[in-house]
């Protein structure tokens, strides 16, 4: 799996760890929505510590998803939606828009789901920044 990390004082236990739980968070939320891992294609995967990890992950059926976990919701959507991960990052930046939109304008939403919705615009916005940086894509 590919790193671009911005910490370099963080250990190589402390990065292993994060990205672990990372693995472990995105197969739990995989699993609680009847998606069961198979396996990682670790080549496509990415992760920036301490932001954001994408997984491209093979269920037991034999369907291919993206999983996002980090500082931000976990998600995830079917591989035909994005072909790498700077599309993985554009499709839930879009995709958190419009839900949040949803959200926002739909009646009678409590100050929770506000405070979701305002989670996934600023989320969306800084993927959306992620996935036009072309330092990030080199």
């Amino acid at each position: 799996m590919a790193e671009q990390s911005v910490s370099p004082e963080v250990s190589d236990e402390e990065r292993a760890k994060w990205v672990r739980e990372q693995f472990q968070k995105s197969n739990k939320f995989l699993a609680e929505h009847g998606v069961i891992f198979d396996s990682v294609a670790t080549e496509e995967s990415r992760y920036l510590m301490p932001y954001i990890a994408i997984w491209k992950i093979k269920a037991i059926d034999g369907k291919k998803y993206w999983v996002i976990s980090g500082d931000l919701p976990t998600d995830f959507t079917l591989e035909t939606n994005a072909k790498d991960v700077r599309e993985v990052l554009r499709y839930f930046s879009m995709h958190w828009q419009l839900k949040a939109e949803n959200l926002l304008h739909a009646g009678g939403t409590d100050e929770s789901q506000k405070a979701f919705a305002e989670l996934l615009i600023k989320r969306a916005e800084s993927l959306f920044s992620m996935q036009s940086a072309s330092e990030l894509w080199k």
